[in-house]
């Protein structure tokens, strides 16, 4: 009885492996058809708009939101925020005080850019996106002791990287660059950082800049491309 059973699971194994190039085509088939209609779904349930793509790395989002932070807190909850970059505002300077939704509106630019180039509906009432060959993220505080790297040594690596692999068209978000240390050592690295991202040969890198370090929007006039933005928080 235990060999004939054995022998009719590798019949059993053997047809369904004769069978293999049907089975992932159809995986692959009802996978696509159900990525596409999830998209869909969320696309007509939260009213998002379909995105105009172009070659250039102007950006403009019109009424943009987060898709997860809205469907947490509802829609009469979350407060839409628009986004202008081009070439006279290639890093925007993003200020404000803490729970203003500095981090919120950096996060959500990126998945905006994200979901329009996957062929996706974009939470927005308006996106025109020139495309990016990459979106660059720095954001949060954490540490890998294990492998001897503080808090803010993952922040200094993580940033290294960045700088040393974006291109004009990438895309950058920073969140509070330079907390991980002294008040004015995170000054001067900030500085720094902002700088490097403005003095590229080929022109500034596309960046949102979150920062508390108030100092840095001097730089908007002296280095070009740069344009400072504050968010206003207001209570009733």
């Amino acid at each position: 009885r235990k060999q004939l059973e054995y022998r009719l699971f590798q019949q059993l194994r053997q047809s369904i492996a004769d069978l293999r190039p049907r089975i992932l085509f159809m995986a692959e088939s009802l996978a696509s058809l159900d990525f596409f209609q999830s998209l869909a779904e969320a696309a007509r349930k939260y009213a998002w708009v379909r995105p105009k793509l172009h070659d250039g790395t102007d950006i403009t989002i019109r009424a943009g939101r987060h898709p997860v932070v809205e469907a947490m807190a509802g829609p009469e909850g979350f407060i839409s925020n628009d986004l202008y970059m081009d070439d006279k505002r290639r890093l925007l300077l993003i200020t404000g005080p803490n729970m203003a939704g500095k981090s919120t509106v950096l996060r959500q630019s990126a998945i905006i850019v994200l979901l329009a180039q996957t062929g996706s509906f974009v939470p927005a009432s308006h996106a025109n996106i020139g495309i990016a060959d990459r979106i660059f993220s720095r954001v949060g505080a954490s540490d890998n002791l294990s492998q001897g790297q503080s808090t803010f040594m993952v922040e200094m690596m993580e940033t290294a990287r960045i700088l040393r692999q974006a291109t004009q068209k990438s895309l950058v978000i920073l969140d509070e660059v330079g907390r991980g240390t002294s008040t004015f050592d995170g000054l001067s690295l900030a500085w720094a950082v902002v700088e490097d991202l403005l003095a590229r040969p080929q022109g500034g890198i596309r960046t949102l800049f979150a920062t508390h370090y108030h100092e840095l929007t001097a730089l908007e006039g002296r280095l070009a491309g740069i344009h400072n933005m504050n968010i206003a928080v207001r209570e009733w």
